[in-house]
């Protein structure tokens, strides 16, 4: 009986492309025109953020030249896809063109580069909104990544972890000092949750990784709250190409 209902439903509402909206196969999926224009990164990455870098692995841990230039409060982090093109219309629909449907794809993508990343025991959590943004949006699309990541993994999250307790500007086209100097005591561990990460390696999620501020913030945040070890994974990484 379900797999008539399905039938019927796909006859009716037939499976589009994520990107493009053509025909394809399957839900939550990209035509093949789509697929090979995404800038997926794969390869050579940066360690701490997942920025595509060139040349082969040697053994020795390799960073780009932010990360070099900018120590990190986290160990490791990974992103799947670049900043630009299809990738950043996909990721500005989800965010502010109510697609949350695009965290289920782009869950599948996040775990796939951040399996060297998790281990049993890991805990996720989102970057989190401050209430008033999360008022007019409805969503928090870390949240959602991070939900689509867990539920892929098999990991717990803790979507409440970590909140805002200024409400910061948007931050684009600041420089990274601009945007650190905002992000300053504006994230804290939720003093009911702070218990979910003592001792234990946190890995947090957010939809796009630009200077990498938020992501410090959080991960201080987070180890001030007694984390172990923190990981980050964006969606998407912003680099000096893009």
């Amino acid at each position: 009986m379900w797999q008539k209902i399905q039938t019927a439903i796909k006859t009716i509402y037939p499976p589009r492309c994520l990107g493009c909206g053509d025909l394809v196969i399957s839900d939550f999926g990209l035509c093949g025109t789509c697929w090979r224009d995404t800038p997926f990164i794969d390869g050579t990455v940066c360690e701490s953020c997942g920025a595509p870098l060139i040349g082969a692995a040697d053994g020795h841990r390799i960073e780009c030249d932010d990360c070099m230039a900018h120590p990190r409060p986290w160990k490791d982090g990974r992103s799947a896809l670049l900043y630009t093109g299809r990738a950043r219309r996909m990721v500005l629909a989800l965010k502010h063109g109510d697609r949350p449907e695009l965290a289920r794809p782009a869950g599948l993508w996040m775990a796939r580069v951040a399996k060297p990343l998790l281990h049993e025991g890991m805990l996720i959590a989102p970057v989190p909104l401050h209430w008033s943004r999360l008022a007019r949006r409805r969503y928090n699309q870390s949240a959602l990544l991070a939900q689509s990541v867990g539920r892929i993994t098999g990991l717990p999250v803790c979507p409440d972890l970590l909140f805002r307790a200024v409400a910061t500007p948007m931050l684009e086209g600041m420089t990274a000092a601009q945007r650190g100097e905002v992000l300053d005591n504006a994230i804290a561990a939720h003093p009911r949750r702070k218990h979910r990460m003592a001792a234990r390696d946190v890995l947090l999620v957010d939809d796009v990784m630009t200077s990498g501020a938020t992501f410090g913030a959080c991960a201080r945040a987070c180890l001030d709250a007694g984390a172990a070890q923190v990981f980050v994974l964006a969606l998407a990484r912003v680099t000096r190409d893009t």
